[in-house]
């Protein structure tokens, strides 16, 4: 009660040096920031999905090799993260090309794309899963490639959080527990 809480949507990349400065209390990344000034908590573990729509020639499958996809348009998220250069690594490895023609700025244009079938991608899971229960996407394992996410919530190591920041983060750390 009383309580003034923001929520604004920044760069992830950006969030780390925003925490550091004072211009943000707490912050969630999908990525170890490995720095030691900053409180790094996982509250949620995620992976990439490879994501079809349901009338694409792979949505009858349940696993595909990445040998299967060689010929496949992606549709790739335009902002570079470990999760995109881990995909990129294991089709190097694989020596199967990656065709990624189509670059999005947001995750739900991409998901919007795919439901179209004017492509194929992998996204967090936590992001389609709603559309694979309901059946406007299909997700399909691919055999060699496993993708995990972990969520952080991070914070300035040493600065005072907030009444607001303090309850925030015994929900969400509760809330962890809770499903553990």
């Amino acid at each position: 009660p009383k309580r003034k809480v923001q929520v604004r949507r920044s760069r992830s990349s950006q969030i780390p040096a925003e925490l550091l400065h004072g211009d943000l209390e707490l912050g969630v990344v999908s990525y170890d920031p490995e720095d030691a000034e900053l409180v790094s908590k996982v509250i949620f573990t995620d992976a990439l999905a490879f994501v079809v729509a349901p009338d694409h020639r792979l949505a009858k499958k349940k696993v595909v090799t990445i040998a299967e996809l060689g010929q496949e348009t992606f549709i790739a998220h335009n902002v570079v993260s470990p999760y995109r250069e881990a995909v990129l690594r294991e089709f190097r490895r694989h020596k199967v090309p990656l065709n990624m023609d189509v670059e999005m700025p947001t995750l739900e244009t991409i998901r919007r794309f795919v439901q179209s079938n004017e492509g194929v991608a992998f996204l967090p899971r936590m992001c389609v899963r709603e559309d694979v229960e309901r059946g406007v996407l299909r997700e399909i394992a691919v055999k060699e490639l496993h993708v995990e996410r972990k969520v952080r919530l991070l914070h300035a190591k040493g600065r005072t959080l907030s009444h607001a920041a303090n309850a925030f983060v015994r929900l969400v750390v509760d809330g962890v527990q809770g499903r553990a």
